[in-house]
């Protein structure tokens, strides 16, 4: 199984931060790789088991859906459903945790997935790189601090 894990530390407070990127349809707001997004079925953004329907810039079509929520632990856990990407067992957990010092937030980002033995490095960082690390240099500049 492989396994990504990037964190980062973003200047603002853990409510601002969690109040850009609860909701599970969001991404188009604070991402720089998501084109757009939907929910299926309607269903609320915050609805465990929703699943998000969403077109990469690159025309890559991603199902996710929503496994835990919890505005407690500033956190949210999702699998990939379907994925150009080759992925298989996918389960992501972004969460957030306050930095009294300065009244900042540390965040992480952690995934598990298994895929083809050759493509493991390659898809750790692409992930790693391309997608949490980059979501989150895009957050900190959407939050302009």
């Amino acid at each position: 199984m492989a396994k990504v894990y990037v964190s980062s530390v973003l200047n603002a407070p853990v409510a601002d931060v969690w109040a850009r990127i609860r909701n599970f349809n969001g991404l188009p707001d604070w991402t720089p790789f998501v084109a757009e997004s939907r929910i299926e079925q309607n269903q609320p953004s915050d609805k465990v088991g929703c699943i998000r329907n969403f077109t990469l810039k690159d025309g890559g079509r991603i199902r996710e859906q929503l496994l835990a929520l919890s505005d407690y632990d500033f956190a949210q856990t999702y699998s990939i459903l379907e994925s150009p990407m080759g992925v298989e067992n996918y389960i992501a957990t972004l969460r957030l945790f306050p930095i009294t010092d300065g009244n900042r937030t540390f965040a992480e980002w952690s995934a598990e997935f298994d895929c083809e033995p050759g493509r493991v490095s390659s898809l750790v960082q692409h992930i790693g790189q391309n997608v949490f690390q980059a979501a989150f240099r895009s957050l900190q500049a959407k939050l302009g601090r």
